[in-house]
């Protein structure tokens, strides 16, 4: 797959490449993180696409053929000190990032946690729900179980992997809002530093034992 936006990409405001970023392209100190996979097993379901956005309306999705994680400036945006990385479900993508590229994504902020410590009066915490209830969007999830792994993407799977990273930067601001007015961001703080340990524990055989019960 030649490296470079597709025609499609361009028209809806998201750019395909294949294997890596295109060189020279600036994502700013805080860029927004997802992946695709063959399902959700990082040590058996391959990772098929990441996508990546700056906030500003334009995601950029690197796709992955078989056994090709060569990804250099993709990588060294993921373990940027300076580059803060927005996950929602950061345990997952960050597992699949680390298991097929071989980098920790660091540092993190992830909004599943902090709406799971900032909206402690509902237990709907999906990335549907929260841009739906914080953000007032209805995202489409009908293309989440479809083929990742195919050669060659459809434009409804590249809009639906783009819309996973368009409104993180905005529910990071909202949830932080609701964190800081309830004393919790230093706890959210702390969790987002252990997610290399969690995703570590994972994928070492620990994903469902609470380590620190008697």
């Amino acid at each position: 797959m030649s490296e470079g936006p597709t025609t499609a990409a361009r028209r809806n405001a998201y750019q395909l490449y294949g294997g890596d970023l295109p060189a020279g392209l600036d994502l700013g100190p805080v860029v927004a993180v997802d992946t695709e996979a063959m399902g959700l097993n990082p040590h058996r379901d391959r990772l098929c696409l990441v996508q990546l956005s700056a906030g500003d309306g334009t995601a950029h999705l690197v796709q992955f053929a078989p056994e090709d994680y060569a990804a250099p400036r993709l990588k060294k945006l993921l373990g940027d000190p300076g580059t803060l990385k927005l996950f929602h479900f950061a345990r997952f993508d960050m597992a699949m990032l680390y298991r097929y590229l071989g980098v920790m994504a660091a540092p993190v902020y992830c909004t599943k946690i902090a709406s799971r410590l900032a909206r402690t009066f509902t237990d709907k915490h999906g990335l549907r729900d929260l841009c739906k209830d914080v953000l007032g969007i209805d995202l489409s999830k009908q293309q989440q179980s479809s083929d990742w792994g195919a050669p060659s993407l459809t434009d409804e799977q590249q809009r639906y992997a783009a819309a996973d990273v368009f409104h993180l930067h905005a529910l990071r601001a909202r949830l932080d809002a609701i964190l800081a007015r309830e004393g919790r961001l230093d706890l959210a703080q702390s969790c987002f530093e252990f997610l290399p340990t969690r995703v570590r524990l994972d994928l070492e055989g620990w994903p469902d034992q609470d380590v620190f019960a008697h």
